[in-house]
């Protein structure tokens, strides 16, 4: 990006808050992430506003030096909505987990989603309710031991970049706590004129250490872990290893890339706009195939509130406002004064 648009340092976009998360929460790295991104994205703090539901990453608007709503549970697109249509020119930061998201809040969710607010959705997904002590969310696995759930939770978790596909979204995007691309993601939605929704893998330290560890361990992160780059072929282990597209019987299957030279054997080129693709990434199986991360789909359509500025512009056109006569449409009537009887 160029420098001219640089806007201050992370220094200006941090609050007077203590932060107060559990030590060694993966909400710090992401609350970092996005401190040292936004000087770099050409908006002021006057102009911003952080909206959040209920969980832990809600605390996320107190420490940021922007405006800021820290909303009631699942409610935050609602209220996001809102603040879009009263001043579209704000830039839209809605924070959520995988609770207050897709259990409480998946109506709201998705219908955001299916509008398209110009806004960037950020999903911290830790597999679990952080907040209130440890409870299995949505988004844990089979087998997941909780205090809601103490012989092993037996529900078919929820994916969120699938909900968030079947739900018309039109940007989809994956990242990791502590990852040092998170930043270029976080770049990549902000760019992008909608809705733009990112899942976070983020550590829960207390209640679910490590859940996501076999790919984001230093370890486990070349074969775990498959980084999108538009227009750039799907390799991961260091290149030695790709996707391809089983036309038969069209799914993902890994091959082997002998001597970088993985065109002889069909590894398929990332493409931003193949929603179809991009479903087929988000469901590949935990653990038998590598996480896919980065931008899976992006195809933009005009937004929400631009169709509803237009539609209330092209209705006023060629009318002068009366708020007297708006208020007397209608059923009213008007309480003559008697004279006073002595």
């Amino acid at each position: 990006m160029n420098e001219m648009t640089k806007i201050g340092t992370a220094k200006d976009w941090e609050s007077d808050q203590e932060v107060r998360w559990c030590p060694g929460c993966g909400d710090y790295a992401i609350l970092k992430a996005v401190q040292r991104t936004m000087p770099e994205l050409g908006v002021r703090p006057e102009d911003t506003v952080f909206i959040s539901g209920i969980g832990c990453s809600s605390r996320f608007p107190y420490y940021m030096e922007t405006y800021g709503f820290h909303t009631i549970h699942g409610r935050a697109p609602a209220i996001a909505t809102g603040v879009k249509l009263a001043n579209p020119d704000l830039d839209v930061w809605i924070i959520t987990g995988d609770g207050d998201a897709l259990s409480i809040g998946g109506n709201h969710t998705m219908h955001l989603l299916r509008r398209n607010l110009d806004c960037q959705i950020l999903l911290f997904n830790n597999e679990i309710y952080g907040l209130t002590k440890g409870q299995y969310s949505p988004t844990s696995r089979i087998g997941t031991r909780s205090p809601s759930t103490p012989f092993g939770s037996v529900d078919r978790p929820a994916s969120p970049c699938a909900f968030a596909l079947g739900s018309g979204a039109r940007f989809v995007a994956r990242g990791i706590d502590v990852n040092k691309k998170l930043p270029e993601v976080l770049k990549a939605a902000h760019a992008h004129k909608g809705a733009a929704f990112i899942e976070i893998f983020q550590n829960c330290i207390v209640y679910n250490d490590d859940v996501f560890a076999p790919f984001t361990d230093k370890a486990n992160a070349a074969e775990g872990q498959l980084w999108l780059e538009h227009g750039q072929p799907m390799l991961f282990a260091g290149g030695s290893k790709g996707l391809r597209l089983n036309l038969d019987h069209l799914h993902l299957e890994i091959v082997d890339v002998v001597d970088g030279d993985w065109q002889s054997v069909g590894v398929q080129i990332h493409d931003i706009a193949n929603r179809s693709v991009a479903h087929m990434l988000v469901e590949l199986p935990f653990g038998a195939f590598p996480m896919a991360l980065g931008v899976l789909y992006e195809d933009p359509r005009p937004s929400f509130e631009q169709a509803v500025i237009a539609q209330n512009r092209q209705i006023a056109e060629g009318k002068i406002p009366d708020l007297q006569k708006l208020v007397a449409k209608g059923q009213t009537w008007q309480v003559e004064k008697q004279p006073r009887v002595e």
